[in-house]
């Protein structure tokens, strides 16, 4: 009976959600201070063997808001992070902002980046 038991905890412990990014930073570039607002995304997989979900997504500063899917995403399928930037107000120049993504997989955090420049306008 132990033996069973054991095996079933087994089995039961390798089925895991597990998110890979297609990349972890994501340039911005050069925009004016005209245009303040920009939108990236961070396309991921479910690799693991169980479906995924993400329990949260929070940027280092109110200026960077993440979005994402709240559905569980299926072992093998794909989704996205949108992630936008509002300079408006800001100090114009180089910046660098983390957003912290947390999952119910293997890997619970994942840091993802954003950097770019906001030029002063003239």
């Amino acid at each position: 009976m132990l033996v069973s038991m054991g095996s079933f905890i087994s089995v039961f412990a390798q089925k895991q959600a597990e998110i890979k990014f297609e990349t972890i930073e994501k340039n911005l570039g050069t925009f004016p201070e005209s245009k303040p607002v920009q939108t990236c995304e961070f396309a991921f997989t479910n690799v693991g063997n169980a479906p995924l979900v993400i329990n949260q997504a929070v940027a280092s500063c109110g200026c960077t808001v993440p979005s994402y899917t709240k559905e569980p995403i299926a072992p093998g399928k794909t989704g996205t992070i949108k992630v936008t930037y509002n300079g408006k107000g800001k100090f114009p120049g180089h910046f660098k902002k983390t957003i912290t993504v947390r999952t119910n997989g293997k890997t619970e955090m994942t840091r993802l980046y954003i950097l770019g420049v906001m030029e002063e306008g003239k």
